[in-house]
């Protein structure tokens, strides 16, 4: 039997904190450049769009490559970092929005963490799937570090694989101006994620906050659905009010998050966000400046190559961090979400000896 540390709270027994173990990622190996994809519009825009967005391109899927594809190839490169083998991790949350297998069919039943599950050989995990839009893999970490916290489970992982460059190929044929409520999906890039959340021993570092909001009067200012006239799905989202929305409602989420973890905003070490675009980012951060009245040190902004990836945006971010040799053990982490809904999550953790797996040597 597994010794357990716990300690009591008015929510009951607690155990260990969880900690992120490795991490995983996969996109497709064609690339289309903004430049190529706006050159297709029917109405040509008055403006720039890569200097509007700061993205020069995104992965976009090719024949025998979908959600589910991507999905478990991040898993599978997850799962090459980690000292954890398939048939070990207890639980899969799988977060996509999109959930096309064999090309462009969309599955519904049975669930993809039952698939993905039985690809990997994770034969003994407990399996669901989660749809929270961007939020979806946050909210997957949210939930997988209550089970690892509550003692239901040592180990898990959460995965996604988003094939969304279909509303991209669609908005081709509506956008007409900076106006046009399917501007944002122009935006998007294919791309699949994975992470690892075990057990911390104690005395280790970990997620020191997971926080998260939803303001459900807002659902209606971005609706995903299927198009009627072309393969795929259309977004419409009034992209700007989500932006004012979100700025103006975030900060008592953020400090909250910030009491949690028991750090200031001053102590954050670097910042993720959700990869929107350039300017609604840094519009987002020197907001944050004004209200904590301190300049966030270190912004991830990884447009510029792979595009908003919706729910892998993130881990997508991370992996690529970790890739490159850019973060450090002991670097305090905050990962910001906004996501239709309007969902709000904020997650802060604390880097550890993951560094060391990933760089040049592997």
């Amino acid at each position: 039997m597994v010794k357990k540390t716990k300690k009591e709270s008015k929510n009951g027994p607690q155990f260990s904190k969880s900690k992120f173990e490795s991490v995983g990622m996969k996109v497709p190996e064609k690339k289309i450049t903004m430049q190529e994809l706006t050159s297709r519009l029917k109405h040509k825009l008055p403006f720039d769009m890569e200097k509007l967005t700061g993205i020069h391109e995104v992965h976009k899927c090719s024949k025998g490559e979908d959600s589910y594809f991507l999905a478990v190839e991040a898993a599978k490169e997850c799962l090459r970092y980690s000292k954890h083998k398939a048939k070990d991790i207890e639980m899969i949350i799988v977060c996509s929005i999109s959930k096309y297998k064999g090309g462009m069919t969309h599955i519904y039943e049975p669930p993809f963490s039952i698939l993905i599950k039985q690809e990997l050989g994770a034969n003994k995990a407990l399996t669901f799937d989660i749809s929270n839009a961007c939020a979806g893999m946050l909210t997957g970490v949210y939930l997988m570090d209550n089970y690892i916290k509550n003692g239901i489970i040592k180990k898990g992982m959460v995965i996604s694989g988003e094939y969304i460059t279909t509303i991209a190929d669609n908005a081709v044929e509506n956008v007409k101006s900076i106006a046009s409520m399917e501007l944002a999906s122009l935006t998007v890039g294919d791309a699949g994620a994975a992470v690892i959340l075990e057990r911390a021993e104690p005395g280790e570092e970990g997620l020191m906050a997971s926080n998260f909001t939803t303001l459900a009067k807002y659902s209606d200012l971005c609706i995903g659905k299927p198009d009627r006239k072309r393969p795929g799905a259309i977004m419409k989202a009034r992209a700007r009010k989500i932006h004012r929305i979100a700025i103006s409602d975030s900060p008592p989420l953020l400090k909250r998050a910030l009491d949690l973890s028991g750090l200031t905003f001053n102590e954050i070490d670097r910042i993720i966000p959700h990869q929107t675009s350039e300017r609604s980012i840094m519009s987002g951060i020197k907001h944050m400046g004004r209200l904590f009245g301190v300049t966030p040190k270190n912004v991830v902004i990884n447009l510029h190559d792979f595009g908003n990836t919706a729910s892998t945006t993130h881990f997508v971010a991370l992996y690529k961090y970790l890739q490159e040799g850019k973060l450090e053990k002991g670097e305090r982490i905050m990962l910001i979400c906004y996501a239709s809904g309007l969902v709000v999550g904020v997650v802060i953790f604390t880097m550890d000896d993951m560094v060391k797996k990933y760089g040049s040597s592997n």
